[in-house]
């Protein structure tokens, strides 16, 4: 396919998908409920290319995607849009470091999945006078024909508020941590032999895979385990069983430190569990696939299918419901639960009024960890250089911009987004 053919089909499958939100019988009235929620009831139609990007890509209806719906209810579709789809089914969101302005679009580096990305711009490069190199740019790319495109640039922030851009990679992390190794082979493979490593070592220091305690001690027993990783000294066993203690009670309640803002998230994680006000149970885990968790109220929600009579439980309804529809609680931690205790279906279909199998839960509530592996954040967060970098753990190596001036004629604007005529600026300043 020529430039021009590949842009085309690009557009077309991108118009229809936007019509498809606001035509389709079953995805309308979702759409205009999601037009309401963010204060755009009846948005100009030059405005809703970009209103629906969200939609489109992040939006889930019975567990399927908005392209799982539009390939299911499109009766003909060409084989290069077929391939478009496929390409934006895998898009990769994310924050970016400009590398490079090229002539057609941008290196840009991957904060979250540390890979560098040279990517076409869809549109006139004009329309990104303002981006410049060293700056930092909220996108969404995808590849089509073994080519990057740029689908979208949502947000810029200026070279000097890195700061603000470790925050909001770091922010992704926690909520995804898949886009760690999201097109990233080598960086899952990476994960995956840690991982492995780590089971072992938390094998050695607890001779268990599963520690439970208080939130008041959580954050010492993490820290027992980290150093034995790093040194392969074992803590003494007093010195272990001092770090677990069990609440007075189980009960399950909101804990407002889990309510960050943007602004102070990354404090209050680092903070850790102990500096919280509420006294509550942590599950410790280290699950042999996904690598360490530590799971709030994880033996409150045991104790639901070991009491007689799980009404006892405070909000036992609301904690089931937790467990289920969270996203950060995998499929995996289910397993388990529901391996240790015979009536955990009997219970959730009590609860619910349903005659639901496992699998069927599974189903419902964690497909997206049965399509996918996703590590936890806390093993994806240490294997994070943008999170070791923010810590201080390493330093970052200062690498000077390169732009790329290949077939830029001296009237042409300047690649480094300065605004300027390229013989007004990097040209001139090279004479």
């Amino acid at each position: 396919m020529t430039i021009i053919e590949k842009f085309s089909t690009i557009s077309d499958v991108m118009n229809s998908l936007i019509n498809f939100v606001q035509t389709n019988e079953d995805i309308k009235p979702d759409f205009q409920e999601y037009l309401v929620t963010i204060g755009a009831k009846n948005p100009p139609e030059s405005q809703m290319h970009s209103i629906c990007m969200p939609y489109i890509f992040e939006r889930n209806l019975n567990s399927k995607s908005i392209m799982e719906l539009f390939l299911e209810k499109t009766k003909k579709i060409t084989k290069p849009a077929r391939l478009v789809l496929k390409g934006l089914t895998s898009s990769v969101s994310s924050i970016f470091e400009v590398k490079k302005i090229l002539k057609n679009g941008f290196e840009l580096y991957n904060l979250v999945n540390e890979k560098t990305y040279t990517v076409i711009s869809l549109v006139k490069m004009t329309n990104f006078r303002g981006v410049g190199i060293g700056q930092y740019v909220v996108a969404r790319i995808f590849e089509f024909e073994e080519e990057y495109y740029l689908l979208e640039i949502s947000n810029v922030l200026a070279a000097n508020q890195k700061d603000d851009a470790m925050r909001y990679a770091i922010a992704k992390i926690i909520q995804a941590p898949e886009v760690v190794y999201k097109d990233n082979k080598e960086k899952e493979k990476s994960i995956e032999k840690q991982v492995k490593k780590l089971y072992k070592y938390f094998l050695d220091c607890f001779a268990t895979d599963e520690i439970i305690t208080t939130n008041k001690f959580a954050d010492d027993v993490i820290g027992l385990f980290n150093d034995y990783a790093e040194t392969r000294k074992k803590p003494p066993k007093e010195e272990i069983d001092e770090k677990i203690q069990l609440p007075a009670d189980y009960k399950f309640f909101n804990v407002t430190e889990f309510n960050n803002s943007y602004e102070n998230f990354l404090e209050n994680s680092l903070g850790g569990f102990s500096a919280h006000k509420e006294t509550y149970d942590v599950g410790i885990i280290f699950d042999e696939e996904l690598g360490l968790s530590a799971i709030p109220f994880y033996k409150t929600f045991c104790k639901i299918f070991e009491e007689n009579d799980y009404k006892t439980i405070p909000n036992y309804d609301k904690c089931v419901e937790h467990f289920l529809i969270n996203d950060s609680i995998s499929a995996n931690l289910l397993k388990r639960v529901e391996a240790k205790h015979e009536n955990f279906m009997k219970v959730i279909n009590e609860l619910y009024s349903t005659e639901m199998s496992f699998e069927e839960i599974l189903e419902q509530y964690k497909s997206q960890h049965l399509k996918e592996k996703i590590f936890s954040s806390t093993t994806v967060l240490y294997e994070s250089k943008t999170f070791s970098k923010t810590l201080g753990y390493i330093e970052e190596e200062e690498q000077k911009p390169q732009i790329d001036t290949t077939n830029v004629g001296r009237n042409d604007p300047c690649p480094c987004g300065s605004g300027k005529k390229f013989k007004k600026c990097c040209l001139f300043a090279r004479a």
